[in-house]
């Protein structure tokens, strides 16, 4: 049937996206601290547990700011360096500056590193390690993940406001932003069910809610009970840091609620909701529904993406 025959078609793409990347990901392993720290998963394993058990919504802090880190110069650590007297980090960068959690859950990671190994492990990798365990930690698949990481000694904050993908971004701005990662839009969406954990700021969707400029004039089509329920959480004016969840039927559980959201014109953010009401771009919207109806599907290309 025609859902089979797509599933397939997708599957194809993902083998073809592994054999056009293996060439790049030569340097790393997931071997690559077998010799030098052999505990290492095991360490950042225990601690983002211990950190997600303590506040579920840690699992998706973690997710994000590797996201936000591979998103600028490549997965190098950059996202965790203080500014100095020569550059302005990524940290107060647009999308970044106090949005960004998990800064200390990865100091915690550090700090046991190096009781058993130290000046072994790269930052970098802790953040790539992290973000696969809080997944899997929140019911997802998981993927094995290549180390060999070194970290970055510079950052840039233009860089990041350049690069990074706003929560209010139209579908083309979105497709840009990810092919300048190399990668696509089966990336693009598959990823952006990572918003099936976590939790989003007024802020970053009052536009979504009330539209430019609080004019009123909503420009995503929106589910009206669901509006409702948003305007009474976020005011127009003030309530910018009150807190809402991304998927707003199971925010704390990996699955692929949020494409059913989507679905349903529920996506809580602009970015989120694009990817199914755009009529320019109809394989975005594909894919919404194929992962909404295929949970095995969405997990194996969120793996694959990652």
């Amino acid at each position: 049937n025609q859902i089979l025959i797509s599933k397939l078609v997708i599957l194809l793409a993902v083998a073809a996206a592994q054999v056009a990347c293996s060439d790049h990901s030569s340097e790393l392993s997931p071997d690559f601290y077998v010799n030098t720290c052999p505990a290492a998963l095991n360490v950042v394993r225990s601690v983002v547990e211990k950190a997600v058990e303590k506040e579920a919504r840690m699992a998706a802090s973690l997710l994000r700011l590797h996201f936000h880190d591979c998103f600028v110069q490549g997965c190098d650590g950059s996202v965790l360096l203080d500014d100095t007297a020569t550059f302005t980090g990524e940290k107060t960068a647009n999308p970044n500056n106090a949005s960004l959690r998990g800064f200390d859950v990865v100091d915690d990671i550090k700090t046991e590193l190096e009781k058993a190994c130290a000046g072994t492990v790269s930052c970098a990798d802790i953040l790539a390690i992290a973000a696969r365990d809080s997944v899997v930690l929140s019911g997802g698949a998981g993927w094995i993940v290549a180390l060999g990481r070194r970290d970055a000694t510079s950052a840039s904050r233009d860089r990041a406001n350049k690069d990074l993908p706003a929560p209010n971004s139209t579908l083309p701005t979105l497709i840009t932003k990810f092919k300048r990662q190399g990668l696509n839009e089966l990336d693009l969406v598959a990823l952006s069910g990572g918003h099936t954990i976590g939790l989003s700021r007024c802020v970053s969707f009052k536009q979504r809610l009330y539209g430019l400029n609080g004019n009123g004039k909503t420009q995503i089509v929106i589910d009206d009970g669901y509006l409702s329920e948003l305007k009474a959480k976020c005011p127009s004016s003030g309530g910018d840091s009150k807190l809402s969840a991304l998927d707003v039927l199971t925010p704390a559980k990996f699955d692929n609620t949020y494409f059913k959201n989507v679905q349903s014109l529920k996506g809580l953010l602009i970015s989120d909701q694009v990817l199914y009401n755009s009529n320019k771009h109809k394989l975005t919207k594909k894919l919404v529904n194929y992962y909404a109806a295929d949970e095995e599907l969405f997990m194996k290309q969120f793996a694959e993406s990652m």
